[in-house]
């Protein structure tokens, strides 16, 4: 199988039902979002953070395919023949006792703070915010134009990244600078 298939030289992408969509589509944009934030805890990955951290990445990355997989299926037909790429409340739930378990070894927030710190958790905040702009792109294709738990797991995620950051930055010894 080739790499390069050519049917997108004139701007166009296909989605999973077939339909020839501009790349500029916002269902691509979100897609493409969300593809970004997959990459960039690939690059935090690479960074070897604890074993914990890797962890939950590794989990997180093929549930980021299938939230991709989700976005680019608009009339829901991969879904029932793909089964790993159905998302479901667990994968939200997941999410959740990950971020209860990380914030119970943090100081209390009191202030915002800054972006930074160790590389992995400057990181982690850059894929925050890529997973926020995700959010944003999705929520503007409508209230049916997804699965109400794919927003739901895209803030929940968001909220996990800034958690993670902090607990990378704290095991590191890195002090958060408030604002």
């Amino acid at each position: 199988m080739r790499i390069y298939t050519k049917t997108g030289d004139t701007g166009e992408t296909g989605l999973f039902d077939g339909t020839r969509v501009s790349k500029a589509d916002p269902r691509v944009e979100a897609y493409g979002d969300v593809d970004e934030v997959n990459a960039w805890l690939g690059v935090v990955r690479a960074q070897k953070v604890d074993e914990e951290i890797d962890a939950m990445l590794l989990k997180i990355q093929p549930t980021l395919f299938a939230l991709g997989a989700e976005l680019a299926d608009p009339r829901n037909r991969i879904a029932a023949r793909v089964t790993k790429a159905a998302l479901t409340e667990a994968h939200v739930a997941e999410l959740e006792s990950w971020i209860d378990a990380l914030e119970s070894g943090l100081r209390p927030l009191r202030r915002f703070i800054l972006a930074g710190g160790s590389p992995a958790g400057a990181m982690l905040h850059l894929a925050r915010t890529v997973c926020r702009r995700a959010e944003r792109r999705i929520v503007a294709l409508g209230a049916n134009a997804v699965e109400p738990v794919v927003v739901t797991y895209i803030n929940r995620l968001s909220d996990l990244l800034f958690v993670m950051a902090r607990a990378v930055n704290a095991r590191a010894g890195v002090a958060e600078t408030e604002w």
